[in-house]
């Protein structure tokens, strides 16, 4: 039995869509196969995409509320007869005398049917999620065979009408019980279910009307995507059979940490080292942003942990790429653990200058903070 979705994902059902996405973000970080190497960390990550790519979208996520994994595999939507496979068969063994399950089914079995869609995972860089751009990816996935034109026949022929089914793409077989005659419905198993039996197969795609392709794509990156972000290339998927519609390519986000700078929402977090007397006297310094190296002024008489701020200069916001959030810096004062002599005599004449003159603030004030508060 499948695990619950919100249980995968560690959250409560009346979660809303942001703290999804935190959940989601943190165990793909987590259990990541680049990053973890336990074994079936792969199948939890899998489990992980799977649980946010339902919970994600209000639609698949009320599906699921409502129906449970029935209500989200095999393309979504709430679960009917022609969903349900088998079951429906078993309706119809009951009912063949008062519906046309069965002509339905046919038909959807006989005719056009839409391609699969596919998943591409692909990691960017940290400045990458932030700027955006183009990227080239690589994929593999079915085309239409150009030779036959998806028909699966030697050219210049034809498919024929399946002899054993007649070309509904079921085989009927009835059956008497104690209860009574019941009719059992199968997929024909001579043409699978196409209505049609291919005598002469193409040789370009051996009678598959499909070929294995693979292609280079360029996907535009909006600037400010985070992991967990998808993004969907139409026609991009399988090849339809039949002459049926291509599905989807889905490519989904997953951003590398950066050994200097850490996102929260729309601001960039990152950490520098002072020394105590530029915490004393203050000074300007050049610090490296994701935009390059920008002057950032320490006000005299800064404390530890301290946060300024450098706005405008975070990560843009997903389809708004003017309004950007601010980069916040976190100050760490060091602290010597020797001093050499000069600098210990000046020191010792603060405090005790400052000591004489307590109730005025000053120095001594700024060396207490810095000296009794440094983590």
């Amino acid at each position: 039995m499948a695990r619950d979705y919100y249980e995968i994902l560690g959250v409560d059902r009346s979660t809303d869509k942001e703290e999804i996405k935190r959940a989601y973000r943190r165990l793909a970080r987590k259990y990541h196969p680049d990053v973890n190497k336990e074994a079936g960390a792969d199948e939890r990550f899998k489990e992980i995409n799977r649980a946010y790519e339902v919970l994600s979208e209000p639609e698949s996520r009320a599906r699921y509320d409502r129906f449970g994994e029935a209500g989200v595999s095999g393309g979504g939507g709430a679960p009917d007869m022609g969903d349900m496979g088998g079951f429906a068969d078993i309706f119809e063994s009951f009912f063949s005398g008062f519906s046309n399950t069965g002509q339905q089914q046919t038909r959807r079995r006989s005719g056009p049917t839409r391609g699969e869609d596919l998943r591409f995972d692909l990691k960017l860089e940290f400045r990458e999620a932030v700027f955006g751009g183009e990227k080239q990816i690589k994929i593999s996935h079915l085309e239409t065979c150009g030779t036959c034109s998806g028909t699966g026949a030697k050219p210049g022929t034809r498919p024929r009408t399946c002899g054993t089914c007649g070309g509904t793409g079921q085989v009927r077989r009835a059956t008497r019980t104690p209860f009574g005659s019941f009719t059992q419905v199968s997929t024909c198993p001579s043409c699978n279910g196409t209505g049609q039996v291919i005598e002469d197969k193409c040789e370009s795609c051996n009678g598959l009307g499909l070929n294995q392709v693979t292609k280079k794509l360029k996907i535009t990156i909006p600037a400010g995507v985070d992991s967990g972000t998808r993004l969907r290339v139409s026609n991009e998927g399988d090849a339809g059979q039949r002459g049926g519609p291509a599905g989807d390519l889905y490519v989904y986000l997953f951003v590398q940490a950066d050994n200097e700078f850490e996102r929260e929402g729309i601001n960039i977090l990152s950490e520098i080292r002072i020394s105590y007397l530029q915490a004393i006297l203050g000074d300007k310094i050049m610090l490296n942003t994701v935009d390059g190296k920008k002057p950032l002024t320490i006000p005299a008489g800064t404390q530890p942990d301290t946060v300024l701020t450098l706005e405008g200069l975070g990560v843009p916001k997903l389809g708004n790429p003017v309004a950007r959030g601010d980069h916040l810096i976190k100050i760490k004062i060091e602290i010597p653990t020797k001093l050499a002599a000069e600098e210990r005599e000046v020191l010792e004449k603060l405090k005790e200058k400052q000591s004489g003159n307590a109730a005025k603030g000053g120095i001594g004030d700024i060396l207490g903070g810095i000296f009794g508060n440094q983590k």
